[in-house]
């Protein structure tokens, strides 16, 4: 799992010419990042004196992030798992029309397992981007710079997902599937550029 290695082992294998990790996993990674900034943030204002009046709001905050955090993680190696699916059903013999049509139907598979997987990684994003705002709000001022950081992963980490989603769905033939997916993702991505610009303003202002 890459999610054991070394920061180091991990960049290793991404620059390495082996097919995994790719844009998936990372952009499940900087959407962890992310929210691992915001739990930051809230684990450096429960306790003190001075925010003692929103320490609730921002344990509730806390909670959310370590629970995007951990899925965002879990996702890094889904998406290696989705992708060894894809990429052994592209290998699977094609000989006969038997053969083509099996593996036809195999890839078909692996292709809406593998969208499956970034489109969860969107939707996990999206929802640490609607937690920066609070905790930009209620969390200790001397690491809102931090939050500004967590937005800019977050959304980075959003749109990357919406590639691996694209690339997916322009090799799926079920064309309901993947207009009903486009309109999921679309409806994850709205606004939150915008969000994300405001927030940044928001936290530069408080530098």
């Amino acid at each position: 799992m890459f999610t054991d290695t070394t920061v180091r082992a991990f960049l290793d294998q991404l620059a390495s010419n082996a097919p995994t990790p790719g844009g998936g996993s990372v952009a499940a990674l900087t959407g962890a990042l992310g929210a691992g900034l915001i739990s930051m943030v809230c684990n450096l204002t429960i306790g003190k004196e001075k925010f003692k009046d929103v320490e609730a709001d921002v344990k509730e905050i806390l909670a959310q992030s370590e629970r995007l955090r951990s899925r965002l993680m879990e996702l890094i190696d889904a998406d290696v798992a989705a992708y060894g699916k894809l990429s052994a059903a592209y290998k699977l013999p094609r000989a006969t029309d038997e053969e083509k049509k099996a593996r036809t139907a195999a890839i078909q598979t692996a292709l809406l397992d593998a969208t499956a997987v970034p489109v969860s990684i969107a939707e996990a994003c999206s929802q640490v981007i609607d937690l920066c705002t609070p905790a930009a709000d209620k969390g200790n001022v001397g690491a809102v710079s931090d939050v500004g950081v967590a937005v800019l992963l977050a959304e980075a980490g959003l749109r990357s997902a919406d590639l691996n989603v694209m690339i997916n769905l322009s090799a799926i033939k079920d064309q309901t599937f993947v207009a009903n997916t486009r309109a999921r993702v679309d409806i994850l991505r709205a606004g939150k550029s915008e969000l994300k610009e405001k927030l940044v303003k928001e936290v530069e202002a408080k530098l």
